[in-house]
């Protein structure tokens, strides 16, 4: 990955990934920098959960990128692990340069190093262009997805 460093995410990273999360139109709505201790708090929660992992990509120092692998053990497919990866974001001034490609071919083969038979992801129904980075990179659109806010 060259000057390119994927680790698992600390307290320390967390101003820089909710600056990430909330620097576009949808998370500026739902995502809140100026309080990080639900942040804080929820990464309490994922460090302490084997089956999930939160991860920052790292430039010169610089947090550049983030995403949340969870694999999840299930019956389907028969007795099948799978991987859902979620809140991927790149940096500004990264996107275009490649990163994303990293980081999710990085997601990739850890799932299958965890066994994992399947790769999920979700992506809002608005943000076409991802839509097509993940159809570039292998993922096929074979579901639709419903979330109930509680």
């Amino acid at each position: 990955m060259g000057d390119l460093d994927i680790r698992t995410a600390v307290a320390d990273d967390v101003p820089a990934i909710v600056a990430m999360l909330a620097d576009d139109p949808l998370g500026a709505r739902r995502e809140s920098p100026d309080d990080l201790a639900p942040y804080l708090a929820a990464l309490e929660r994922l460090s302490a959960d084997p089956n999930q992992q939160l991860v920052v990509a790292v430039r010169e120092g610089r947090i550049v990128g983030t995403l949340q692998l969870s694999v999840i053990p299930g019956l389907s497919r028969r007795g099948a692990t799978r991987s859902i990866i979620e809140a991927v974001r790149i940096h500004t001034d990264e996107r275009g340069s490649g990163l994303g490609t990293q980081l999710i071919e990085w997601a990739i083969d850890a799932s299958r190093r965890a066994g994992c038979r399947l790769v999920q992801l979700t992506s809002d129904s608005t943000r076409t262009d991802a839509h097509r980075f993940y159809e570039r990179l292998g993922f096929e659109a074979s579901h639709v997805g419903f979330k109930l806010s509680l």
